[in-house]
């Protein structure tokens, strides 16, 4: 992708990061750091960029439909990949560590639980004291 195209693409990814992180808030996925809108929507634009910018291949450059075709059958790769290794693996941790932690750790704050830390005292203590916040001691 040419400097001029790529400075497109960013600034669209840049919208798709804002604006997905609160699609994915409204249905009520829990992605606290918004890892599904830089990771999964940005790089499904990403790689759909390519078909569209592409130098010569793309879209708007000269190459046609045919590259944006082949990215899209690569966005549909990708995903069943991820869905069908993800789905494993995450079977396999659940059937034997488990996946979620117990409320109260939930409540204390995995910070805290596992690492003996508060991640952000300052705005804790602006909520409560910090003798409130301290299930452990």
């Amino acid at each position: 992708i040419a400097n001029g195209w790529a400075i497109v693409v960013g600034l669209i990814a840049g919208g798709i990061i804002v604006y997905g992180i609160q699609a994915i808030e409204r249905v009520g996925v829990d992605d606290p750091v918004g890892a599904i809108a830089v990771h999964g929507l940005c790089g499904i634009w990403g790689v759909l960029a390519v078909g569209i910018f592409g130098t010569d291949i793309g879209l708007l450059t000269g190459g046609g439909i045919e590259q944006l075709g082949y990215q899209a059958i690569g966005v549909v790769a990708i995903f069943a990949w991820v869905f069908i290794t993800s789905t494993i693996v995450f079977r396999v941790i659940h059937a034997t560590v488990g996946l979620r932690v117990t409320a109260e750790e939930e409540l204390a704050g995995l910070d805290r639980v596992e690492h003996g830390a508060s991640a952000y005292p300052e705005f804790m203590e602006q909520i409560a004291s910090p003798e409130q916040l301290d299930p452990i001691s």
